[in-house]
């Protein structure tokens, strides 16, 4: 990879030669401006208002416009000599925790590659100081004709460094979140989660630009003379009135494309107090209690019933032994 840049990593007193790489690449697709009548390219040529006549690269310089209009020539040579020690030094200012680093800062990436074999020691001596402490380092250099902020950290076995933006770059959201009040329900965010869960994780190593495939099959289709792929129609997404609907719909629509079963359980009630719900009265109880109730009948009947034996007995009696007297007057007269 080629350097875009060299200097020295400034670690208190130890100065560490390096060059600066570009960690990314764009992969996008370029197009250039033709003239749609006959297809001739459209160019840009550089012309001198004073001599009005076109000027090549070589004689192109810088200059800083005054207020009243005035052009102020700047030279590479006066941009070398500034009086700055980050003008070829990325200077380390200090060692912070990671999660201290707004991500909204994160500009362009770097690798910083050791500048030949005496510098292999110092880099080393740095990467494992900044892998033994879990700290980033922060760091001003100077690049593209301004002095910019950077986040050095490990990356396998090298330094990357991230460009920041200074912290008054950075614009704060004012007028961003909704300015009126809204309510989310528990429900809601319970659809919420199970969504996010349904969608999972994934690797980023999956993912790939399908806007750039698209437009590479559109080329190769007109460079073939073929027509190109007809894109497929846009679902129209109506107005979401119904919150909890549309999250169900997700749910579904993202287990489905899981190839998972698509039914949404509804959400588990609440738990309501044991006072609020009429115990349970089970069989058992009022059968024995239908029981003691049967028992408790048949005795009364059965009493009942016996009584007017007894009565009847008790009458019977008192003629048996009338009988036996006039049985015995009888005889004795006789």
């Amino acid at each position: 990879m080629r350097s875009i840049w060299n200097g020295a990593i400034s670690f208190g007193l130890v100065s560490i030669p390096i060059k600066l790489v570009n960690a990314t690449e764009n992969h996008s697709i370029s197009f250039r401006q033709i003239h749609t009548e006959d297809g001739g390219r459209i160019r840009y040529r550089k012309f001198c208002e004073l001599e009005d006549r076109e000027v090549t690269g070589q004689e192109i310089g810088k200059g800083y416009e005054d207020a009243d209009g005035t052009i102020i020539p700047i030279t590479d040579e006066d941009l070398s000599s500034l009086p700055l020690p980050t003008a070829k030094t990325i200077e380390i200012v200090a060692f912070v925790p990671e999660d201290r680093i707004d991500p909204l800062q994160m500009d362009a990436a770097y690798y910083l590659a050791a500048g030949g074999a005496p510098a292999a020691k110092p880099y080393t001596l740095l990467r494992e100081a900044l892998k033994r402490s879990n700290k980033v380092a922060i760091a001003k250099y100077a690049l593209r004709g301004r002095e910019r902020l950077g986040m050095l950290r490990v990356v396998g076995d090298a330094i990357a460094m991230h460009g920041l933006l200074w912290p008054d770059e950075v614009r704060a959201p004012e007028g961003v979140a909704p300015d009126t009040s809204v309510t989310v329900r528990d429900k809601e965010l319970d659809l919420a989660d199970a969504l996010m869960d349904t969608l999972g994780e994934v690797d980023l190593q999956d993912l790939h630009d399908e806007y750039r495939e698209a437009v590479e099959e559109v080329i190769a289709a007109k460079a073939a003379g073929e027509a190109p792929p007809e894109a497929p129609e846009p679902e129209r997404g109506g107005k979401v009135l119904d919150l909890m609907a549309a999250l169900e719909n997700s749910v579904r629509a993202a287990r489905e494309s899981r190839g998972e079963e698509a039914e949404v359980k509804d959400l588990p009630q609440r738990k309501t107090s044991s006072r609020s719900s009429p115990k349970d009265t089970g069989g058992k109880k009022s059968t024995s209690t239908a029981k003691k109730k049967t028992a408790s009948s048949t005795r009364k009947s059965t009493s009942k019933t016996a009584q007017p034996e007894k009565r009847a007995t008790a009458k019977k009696s008192p003629a048996k032994k009338t009988a036996a007297k006039k049985t015995a007057s009888r005889k004795r007269s006789a």
